[in-house]
């Protein structure tokens, strides 16, 4: 006769064994989501919408893919910071325009918007090893135009795009000024425990006491916390102290893995911030804050005059 016990023991190794399987059979759908609920693939509006100075840019990443973005302009002649703006995991580029919009006229910046592969009017499949790639091609053509300062280049990520500009900036010490991080996980291996609270004990990042037996079956695991401490570049993070999914003690451990080791590293707390809506709720606050920063960081380079 099958004891409680025993039947406790299949019940939750079911359960475990179910959820792995799902981990594994959809985790990119889980991390990337191309595509939002109800919605199709293709940009619901083009920044010509919201009245923006803008350029189709294609490129290739360095394994074929082809790329799609949006170069918006403050003015076409505009010499300000240039921001490469990473995206979350959910929706395309069109569904942060408005941010985007506000965040040219607070700033006086470019932004560069672009769609992952996969995302968008991009081709391909989102993967981690695919969009390092991809963040990699659009830096390399920032960095050869020449009508803007590429001593200015700043990368912006909230969420995911946290994950892939930290990465990005890391391996680009000489071609990205500065790193402005918003609401971004410590990684996925931790977020893991979030989404599917009984994961927690199987699968963790470096800082967690997770016995990690399944960290093999993460094919993204984004491990920011460790990428974090190698940015020798300022880093400014903004963390919304209501955010839903991503716990903000998050952002509050890669502050303090960046910061033993970088000492050009700020914290800035918004108390009614939420995942997506620090930018909004943060009102003149947040923008003073990352107008301070791009003017500490990435300031104008003014011409010496040597009159004879």
């Amino acid at each position: 006769m099958v004891t409680y016990v025993t039947a406790l023991f299949y019940g939750v190794g079911g359960i475990v064994v179910a959820g792995v399987a799902l981990l594994v059979a959809f985790q990119e759908k889980l991390v990337y989501v191309p595509v939002l609920p109800g919605l199709s693939k293709s940009y619901p509006i083009t920044p010509a919408r919201l009245s923006l100075i803008y350029e189709d840019v294609w490129l290739r990443s360095s394994d074929g893919v082809r790329l799609h973005a949006w170069f918006i302009k403050m003015f076409p002649e505009c010499r300000g910071p240039t921001i490469l703006f990473f995206q979350e995991n959910a929706g395309n580029i069109a569904h942060r325009l408005e941010m985007v919009r506000i965040m040219i006229q607070q700033l006086k910046c470019n932004v560069f918007m672009l769609s992952y592969r996969g995302y968008g009017a991009s081709d391909g499949y989102p993967s981690q090893h695919g969009i390092i790639k991809d963040a990699q091609a659009a830096l390399d053509h920032l960095s050869q135009r020449t009508d803007i300062d590429t001593s200015r280049i700043v990368v912006f990520g909230r969420s995911l795009g946290g994950a892939v500009g930290t990465v990005l900036t890391k391996n680009n010490p000489d071609k990205v000024s500065a790193l402005i991080l918003e609401n971004t996980f410590t990684s996925i291996l931790d977020m893991a425990g979030v989404l599917l609270p009984f994961l927690k004990w199987f699968i963790g990042g470096s800082g967690t006491k997770s016995l990690k037996l399944l960290n093999f079956v993460v094919r993204s695991p984004w491990n920011t916390i460790d990428a974090i401490a190698e940015v020798k570049q300022p880093i400014l993070f903004l963390s919304g102290l209501q955010d839903e999914m991503v716990p903000p003690f998050h952002m509050k451990m890669l502050y303090a893995k960046g910061a033993a080791r970088n000492p050009q590293c700020t914290f800035v707390e918004f108390p009614n911030g939420m995942h997506m809506d620090t930018w909004l709720s943060g009102g003149d606050v947040y923008w003073e804050t990352n107008m301070e920063f791009l003017e500490k960081h990435a300031p104008e380079q003014r011409e010496n005059n040597t009159g004879s």
